[in-house]
């Protein structure tokens, strides 16, 4: 019997699943910074980890929260540098790019599955306390971190915004009290060079400062077009950070701090696999007669070729120049943002029982951004996106002890500003092709609507591009209170309750823009909407709104108001068997915010908001040190009770068969068990398992498929959540004689297949897949530096992390092909 690469690592994280008990839920080891001296191996197995999962210091074993932390040291060992490198050692965590680059959290099998700047995440994401309360602020490189921790299960009491899956918490590294500095090179394949460093200055006994930065460039693009000599996938992202610390008096501390990064790099092409049912030349369709010359022989041609290192994209001549109404998009295809985030806290100790926090929070990110989904060497769709969110946050706090209560109230306010607008070029796409045969099939220019007095000409260049606009406007006001009663020595009870209110203001369509969409809708929209609503409503002018409300019967903005409140809680039950095994058994409740999605909106249902979604979890876990503490384990049981799932789903198109909208699921679950083992195997060993089983069901609800037709999902798994994902990680540390020592690392992740939306669809479904990253090298025993040669996805596996529909392909992302280098750090103190 024989094995692929890909079957063998399943094995091997499926084995540390089963044969031993361990299923994600924190990474002792990896916390204790994976033994990073070989003579030190046992000495970390005994160290005690400190987190700050419940807004203060406490061991991870004494906290009943299902937790994953990771130190700096397993970061950089693991070459952590993205937020999306945190799946290959925390396989609960799924972390996937929309079509439109914005990144998709899914934790435990909860997310949003929406691509829009604007959207929030059911995964909290937060940097030193302060939200990041949009996924695309996470864009940056990572850098100079103390530690990362993954919060699983509802964090809605303490953190509050929109953690129904619970959150990921970046902990950056604080200044202290002695002159340090770091440098960090690294050159690698795709001529790849970057650099990381920071520098640790002390001035004077009540003050420090710490700056730090990466920068990353890759000259040559990974993905190889299949049609021509061209190429896309450079890498071009820049971060900094600057923090403060004073503590001017006894018992105060201020710290301030401001980090920002920029990134221009390439957008990430897609591979053309099909049709939709709408456009498939197999279905005889009407729409199926008007698909770009040439795309159904290039898709039979690749389908089946497709490999990690290929795509395709529209060529530059075919979507540059302005045709006829239709302006082209000569902008490269290649990300142009930035974002700026400023955090103040302050620290009093009023006594020594009660201590007053206030944190402050400003983020803004902006967006100029071209990227080509086509998946083919055609103008399918093609999309320049511009957008900022802006985010300003205040937060206020008493904590302290209370006889037997350790306790934290306080309140939260926010204010986001959103813009959201992008413009798609479509003008080989299909359906444009029906549109603009109908409107002469029809003879609708010798009819009333054309008041105008629109051309042939004019025809067969219109419905080339339009905009998608919007602009949000959200409000956040909440209190909250926790409290950790010590009701015996081994015994302890947490609760924690929110009350938070939110509000968003939303106005947005599609529209023309400049001439290109007039003759379209003000032909065969107009007529066509006669005939099914009769509404002879008024022709749109140059750069107007060409959403139609059918209760009105008029073209024009979308508006809609969310003006929510929730409660969320949590119960928890902490038991310390011993001083090495301790339970815990919680039921919580979270909420996340409504949404409203930013579509290309034929009809106004299109852009009507989602209300507010709930999750009440319960849990069952065990935190287990073993054998001296050189075993560590952690396992957890959960089930979710899930109501009203914000989902992306097809609506029915009196025109275009299918578009996209937002809905509520109202009745779903997810299930399973998740955790961890770490073990030191003598001096110089370490492996970490972990592994997360999980089953997701939507319960009787019925929505419209691909085809345009009612479907019951009943039974259907959510998207982007596989039944098993796990990782391993094995580190050898040794010495080499009394300066030198030797460090080898591989670590590994699987996941089983997974749906991209609710359709069990082959061409869209991800398939299993699994990869492997590696390390070698040598080290100075007091870590003052070290050597290393690196890869990742060393077997160079082909994969794809999403797939979607562009109203006429489906169109496969795939993932980084294989990369290596050579990494040299140094260390001054």
């Amino acid at each position: 019997m024989t094995f692929t690469r890909t079957q063998l690592l399943a094995l091997l994280c499926a084995g540390s699943a089963l044969a031993t008990p361990a299923f994600a839920q924190s990474a002792p080891q990896s916390a204790r910074e994976s033994a990073p001296q070989a003579d030190e191996a046992n000495a970390a197995a005994s160290q005690e980890i400190i987190v700050t999962a419940q807004r203060r210091e406490q061991s991870l074993a004494d906290v009943p929260v299902s937790i994953q932390a990771f130190g700096a040291q397993s970061l950089k060992n693991l070459r952590v540098t993205s937020t999306e490198d945190l799946p290959s050692v925390a396989p609960s965590l799924n972390i996937s790019r929309g079509y439109q680059g914005v990144p998709i959290y899914t934790l435990r099998g909860v997310g949003f599955n929406t691509i829009n700047l604007s959207a929030t995440s059911t995964v909290g994401t937060y940097l030193d306390e302060v939200a990041l309360a949009y996924p695309f602020m996470n864009s940056g490189p990572v850098f100079d971190l103390e530690r990362v921790e993954v919060l699983k299960g509802p964090q809605g009491t303490l953190y509050g915004r929109n953690t129904t899956a619970g959150l990921v918490n970046f902990i950056t590294a604080k200044p202290k009290d002695t002159l340090q500095a770091g440098l960090t090179v690294e050159g690698g394949n795709f001529k790849t060079f970057n650099s990381e460093g920071f520098v640790n200055l002390p001035l004077g006994e009540n003050l420090g400062l710490r700056a730090a930065f990466r920068t990353e460039d890759s000259w040559d693009g990974w993905q190889k077009s299949a049609s021509r000599n061209e190429t896309l996938g450079e890498n071009h992202r820049y971060g900094g950070r600057l923090t403060l610390t004073a503590r001017p008096v006894e018992g105060m501390k201020i710290e301030l701090a401001a980090n920002g990064w920029i990134n221009k790099s390439d957008a990430l092409a897609g591979q053309a696999v099909g049709f939709t049912p709408n456009t498939d030349p197999a279905n005889k369709t009407l729409f199926s007669n008007f698909n770009a010359p040439g795309v159904a022989d290039f898709i039979a041609a690749n389908k089946t070729r497709w490999d990690q290192d290929h795509a395709d994209w529209a060529p530059l001549s075919q979507r540059g120049p302005d045709i006829g109404r239709g302006a082209g998009i000569s902008d490269p295809l290649a990300e142009d943002d930035w974002f700026v985030g400023l955090r103040g806290l302050l620290e009093f100790e009023i006594t020594p029982d009660v201590t007053f926090v206030a944190l402050t929070g400003y983020n803004k990110v902006k967006r100029d951004a071209t990227f080509d989904w086509s998946g083919a060497p055609y103008e399918i769709l093609i999309q320049k996106a511009q957008g900022e969110a802006r985010s300003i946050s205040q937060e206020v706090r008493f904590q302290g002890k209370t006889g037997p209560a350790q306790w934290t109230v306080g309140g939260y306010f926010s204010n986001d500003k959103v813009t959201d607008n992008n413009r798609t070029l479509l003008g080989q796409n299909a359906n444009v092709g029906a549109v603009r045969g109908l409107i002469f099939g029809l003879g609708l220019l010798g009819t009333p609507f054309n008041s105008p007095g629109y051309t042939a000409a004019d025809v067969a260049t219109s419905f080339r591009t339009y905009r998608d606009t919007a602009d949000f406007d959200v409000e956040t006001k909440s209190v909250f209170a926790s409290a950790d009663w010590t009701l015996a020595p081994s015994l302890t009870l947490t609760t924690g309750i929110r009350y938070t209110r939110d509000t968003q203001d939303y106005a947005g369509c599609s529209r023309d823009f400049n001439g290109s969409m007039q003759p379209n809708v003000n032909l065969f929209n107009r007529s066509f909407f006669y005939q099914v609503y009769g509404a002879f409503t008024a022709p749109i002018g140059v750069n107007q709104c060409n959403t139609f409300d059918p209760a009105t019967g008029t073209f024009g903005i979308v508006r809609s108001k969310l003006d929510e409140d929730n409660v969320a809680w949590r119960v928890a039950l902490g038991w310390e068997a011993n001083a090495d095994t301790h339970f815990f058994a919680s039921v919580s409740r979270g909420y996340k915010s409504g949404s409203t999605p930013v579509n290309a909106a034929n009809i106004s249902t299109q852009n009507a908001p989602a209300r507010q979604e709930k999750l009440t979890s319960y849990e069952l876990g065990t935190k287990v040190a073993l054998a001296n503490r050189a075993v560590n384990l952690n396992l957890t049981a959960f089930y979710y009770d899930y109501g009203d799932k914000q989902l992306a789903v097809y609506f029915a198109d009196p025109i275009y068969t299918t578009l996209l909208r937002l809905d509520n699921i109202p009745k779903s679950r997810a299930y399973g068990l998740d955790g961890d083992v770490s073990v030191n195997i003598g001096s110089h060993l370490n492996v970490v398992l972990a592994g997360t089983l999980l089953k997701t069901e939507i319960q009787g609800y019925t929505g419209i498929d691909a085809a345009g037709l009612p479907k019951s999902y009943d039974g259907a798994t959510f998207p982007l959540s596989p039944e098993f994902s796990g990782a391993a990680t094995v580190t050898w540390d040794s010495p080499i004689n009394d300066r030198l020592a030797f460090r080898a690392i591989v670590n590994g992740r699987y996941q089983s297949s997974a749906k991209n939306t609710l359709e069990d669809d082959p061409q869209l479904n991800l398939k299993p897949y699994g990869t492997i990253n590696a390390s070698i090298g040598v080290h100075d025993v007091d870590n003052k530096w070290d050597l290393s040669l690196w890869a990742r996805n060393l077997t160079n596996e082909y994969y794809w992390v999403s797939a979607a529909t562009n109203a006429n392909l489906a169109v496969r992302f795939p993932g980084h092909s294989r990369t290596w280098g050579v990494t040299l750090r140094t260390l001054f103190k």
